[in-house]
């Protein structure tokens, strides 16, 4: 807080009053942008909870074709889980390591984070070329095509996340840990934590359900 005086004029003269102006400093900064992110990964839910309901209203229009039950793996699904949710605890690591500028917690955790989010992605990229060489593409039938547009979707985002990810990197080693960097990263963070809770209702909707008798 910074004080000021000024004259105010009334008609029995003039009075000098002091004036505190607020300093809209790092702090204000950082609240905005984190609200304004929070927005757009809302939208992003909004995005998601239509592919959701797409995917609940076609589950049963398999066209003859094969279902999840035919089709789904949960032992490598099992596999990509682990991944994207222990990714989220060295992201968090990577956060605080950012907070206390330390460099080994955040490049330790930011390393260790693109690599779990990279084999996520391989993973997931092996189970669909499985799928597609089985004949059980996206136009197989309404359900493939529910199936492939949720989960890909969500892998695509997890793409972007990997690319945010190195690019969070590149400014810290390049400016250091600015005020506005650190925003960056808090918004990486919020990015990457909300695509593992989208994974989750991926992972207990889609595969969970769809193994079930």
């Amino acid at each position: 807080m910074s004080m000021a005086r000024t004259d105010v004029g009334f008609a029995g003269g003039a009075v000098n009053v002091p004036v505190v102006h607020a300093e809209g400093g790092v702090a204000s900064k950082r609240i905005v942008t984190a609200y304004g992110f929070w927005v757009f990964l809302l939208s992003d839910v909004v995005m998601f909870s239509a592919f959701f309901a797409a995917y609940v209203v076609l589950v049963n229009m398999t066209d003859g074709g094969p279902s999840g039950r035919d089709l789904f793996n949960l032992s490598i699904v099992a596999l990509e889980t682990g991944c994207l949710l222990l990714s989220s605890f060295t992201c968090g690591v990577a956060s605080l390591g950012a907070r206390a500028r330390n460099n080994s917690w955040y490049y330790g955790g930011m390393i260790a984070t693109a690599i779990l989010g990279v084999a996520f992605l391989l993973l997931e990229f092996r189970d669909f070329t499985n799928l597609i060489a089985q004949g059980a593409g996206p136009s197989r039938s309404a359900f493939l095509s529910a199936y492939f547009a949720l989960v890909g979707c969500h892998g695509v985002h997890v793409t972007m996340g990997v690319l945010f990810l190195l690019t969070m990197m590149a400014q810290v080693y390049a400016k250091g840990y600015r005020p506005d960097i650190l925003r960056r990263v808090l918004c990486f963070g919020l990015f990457w934590h909300t695509l593992d809770i989208i994974w989750v209702g991926i992972f207990s909707v889609v595969y969970l359900l769809g193994v079930a008798p």
